[in-house]
């Protein structure tokens, strides 16, 4: 990835115009600020009535230079006009001798003979006074001795700019500046969270398979690279979900086809031992043939479950929810396994109250877990010679009780059939909103289950 494409390096730019950002936006900040009062002067002049103070005393020479001292009519009659067109004005001239001529207005501030001290004394005092004040001699080159004066209020030629006028302007411009820079690291950071929120939620939005969809790669950086990554994981993900499907429509096919094989030649194993038990048999070959015929009904039981598990994982094993009396369908399987547990030695007691336990059940569902449960205390605990069937309290709820006095968990656990058919009692009372809790010890097993 080029490093100009990367979150790095934009924010490194970012980081440099902050660093630039003094040494040379102030300067130049400032450039624009005098540029601007210059041209502010200029437009200022434009407002003047008789212009800036340059342009009078330029225009004050020139009339000086065109006059003569011996031409003293003509020197009063120039006087008179500019009187007119310069009403505020105050204008007098002084010939060679110091004598002091027209005074336009007649003013008695000035001496009627000039000294070269009261001379002096005006120009001095003139410097940087109000009224402006412009002396310029007579004749084309002002080499004589004979001036004019015209004297102007300062207010007319200048406007009142006080120092430090254009200085709000300049902060308003760095204010604008500063904004400016932290507006564009606003927007870069605010992108970068749009990115990241857009990215956090592609990744809590699921598919019709369960699995986040991929997104649209918007840039090539770090954000990028991730949405790059996030889209490669999505890939995966689907390609391993792909995979898991078909090993298990593999493996389920493939139990099916088992269990089906396996059943064929039970049949027949079955048959011939119908046919032995009408035979003639010692006592040891009839107690081989009964141990062959309970081998037999283990192992159909275990394929039964073991198709029973495949169809139950793969959702197609129905379940109809049904308001039934739990404590009737115990007592209907319990009379069914009665003779049974007579016939291995196995005591029953059942204390069942005689009130109906209302419930939302499968019938054949429940049957199911019951046979599973029945069928373990048969084929793992019948050393205790007990089963023990009632209702019980726990955990402050109301429960169905199934114990026996076998030696335990290890027992049950000898054979893998125990934990299929626990898995297939697992999963229906799970179907059937059922809880369950199994308490394991060297006395036997108790089975509770309740409702949640």
């Amino acid at each position: 990835m080029r490093f100009r494409q990367t979150l790095l390096s934009r924010y490194l730019l970012i980081v440099i115009i902050a660093f630039l950002f003094i040494p040379i936006v102030f300067p130049l900040a400032s450039i624009g600020y005098v540029i601007i009062q210059e041209n502010s002067k200029h437009a200022d002049d434009d407002f003047l009535k008789y212009g800036s103070s340059r342009e009078l005393t330029a225009m004050w020479h020139g009339e000086a230079a065109q006059l003569q001292e011996t031409d003293a009519a003509e020197v009063d009659r120039r006087l008179q006009e500019l009187k007119q067109k310069y009403a505020e004005a105050s204008l007098f001239w002084v010939d060679s001798s110091g004598a002091t001529k027209l005074q336009l207005p007649p003013q008695s501030l000035h001496p009627e003979r000039w000294s070269p001290a009261d001379a002096v004394r005006f120009m001095k005092d003139s410097i940087d006074s109000d009224p402006f004040t412009i002396v310029s001699f007579l004749g084309a080159e002002h080499n004589g001795s004979a001036f004019m004066v015209m004297q102007m209020p300062r207010s007319i030629i200048q406007l009142d700019r006080p120092v430090g006028a254009g200085t709000p302007f300049y902060i308003a411009a760095l204010i604008g500046m500063i904004s400016l820079f932290f507006l564009i690291s606003l927007l870069f950071f605010r992108h970068i969270r749009k990115r990241l929120i857009g990215l956090q939620a592609a990744m809590a939005l699921q598919g019709e398979n369960g699995l986040p969809q991929p997104i649209a790669i918007s840039r090539n950086d770090e954000i990028g690279q991730l949405e790059t990554a996030f889209n490669c994981m999505v890939e995966q993900l689907k390609e391993s979900a792909e995979r898991e499907r078909a090993e298990a429509e593999l493996r389920k096919q493939l139990i099916a086809s088992l269990s089906h094989d396996l059943r064929t030649p039970l049949t027949v194993m079955n048959s011939q031992l119908y046919t032995l038990q009408k035979e003639p048999l010692s006592e040891n070959a009839q107690a081989a043939v009964k141990q062959v015929e309970q081998k037999i009904g283990s192992l159909d039981s275990l394929i039964e479950n073991l198709l029973s598990y495949t169809l139950m994982t793969s959702g197609r094993y129905p379940i109809k929810l049904e308001r039934l009396d739990l404590l009737r369908i115990v007592r209907e399987s319990v009379a069914s396994w009665y003779p049974l547990w007579e016939q291995e030695g196995i005591a029953a007691d059942i204390n069942l109250p005689e009130e109906a336990l209302p419930l939302s059940l499968d019938k054949a569902g429940f049957r199911r877990v019951l046979d599973n449960l029945f069928q373990n205390v048969t084929r793992h605990a019948k050393n205790g010679s007990y089963i023990g069937i009632r209702m019980e309290t726990y955990d402050g709820r109301s429960a169905l009780v199934i114990r026996d006095r076998g030696n335990g968990l290890a027992a049950h656990s000898a054979s893998k059939g125990a934990g299929l058919g626990l898995a297939i009692v697992e999963y229906l009372l799970h179907e059937m909103k059922l809880g369950w809790h199994m308490a394991s010890s060297d006395e036997g097993m108790a089975f509770y289950i309740f409702e949640l």
